[in-house]
């Protein structure tokens, strides 16, 4: 058994679509960053990657390349689900907590679970999605980004 934990945060900001595990959730603003800024699904691959001692997203899709510019993230999902593939590593599960006072996340859950599920291969019963908030404190309290954790643990060698 092999565990690894991801977290990663974006900004909030006007003019994005707003995507968090692989769903696009209606909102006035989105996230920014180099690719669809997928804040969870970058939480996911960077817990997967550690489990199976492979550095993070950042090592194997840097935000210097243009070829993931404006990506989605699921394109990222995938490869991560090759390379443990590659190792003989398989998912067991994944727990996941979004940090955000808006949009409201729980309506886009199951969605959230079944289209990572997809990419990863896995059932959607192997991937929880919880969502919180900050009750008003630090960056997430104050509207201006959303954070993601991610636990992964995998069996293989």
């Amino acid at each position: 058994m092999r565990v690894g934990i991801g977290y990663d945060v974006h900004k909030l900001v006007a003019g994005r679509k707003l995507f968090l595990g692989g769903v696009e959730i209606p909102h006035h603003m989105g996230l920014e960053g180099h690719s669809d800024a997928d804040a969870l699904i970058h939480a996911v691959v960077d817990a997967l990657l550690g489990a199976a001692g492979e550095g993070d997203i950042g090592r194997h899709f840097p935000d210097t390349d243009m070829a993931y510019k404006d990506k989605a993230s699921v394109f990222f999902l995938e490869r991560a689900r090759d390379i443990l593939a590659s190792k003989g590593m398989t998912i067991v599960n994944i727990d996941t907590v979004i940090t955000a006072m808006e949009p409201r996340i729980t309506p886009y859950a199951e969605k959230m679970r079944q289209t990572m599920a997809a990419h990863l291969g896995i059932g959607p019963a192997q991937i929880n999605v919880k969502a919180t908030t900050t009750e008003g404190l630090g960056f997430v309290g104050e509207k201006k980004g959303i954070a993601a954790y991610a636990i992964a643990s995998l069996d293989g060698k």
